[in-house]
């Protein structure tokens, strides 16, 4: 017999998520683990570092070329990294 409040563990995981605030980090983690993905090979093998802090996302760059490149496509950059976590997760690219 199945009692009353009995609930779906992907249900509970998901409400523990969210309501320790973890939901956000585990997208922001999603986001730099598929970078390569996102940019493609080229991009990906000349960013040094990358991390999400307060909704920026930064990158380190060892080609100025690639740098100045992605100055011009930020907002293609940031509209795909949104859409594939289904939130706004990055307001701001920060190259450096």
């Amino acid at each position: 017999m199945r009692k009353v409040n009995t609930q779906k563990i992907a249900d509970v995981i998901r409400d523990y998520l969210k309501e320790t605030q973890l939901e956000g980090k585990l997208k922001e983690v999603k986001v730099v683990n598929s970078w390569e993905e996102l940019v493609g090979k080229a991009i990906s093998r000349r960013t040094n570092r990358i991390y999400i802090k307060n909704g920026k996302l930064y990158l380190y760059m060892n080609s100025s070329i690639v740098k100045n490149e992605l100055l011009m496509i930020r907002e293609v950059i940031i509209e795909r990294i949104n859409s594939n976590a289904g939130e706004e997760i990055i307001k701001e690219i920060v190259l450096k």
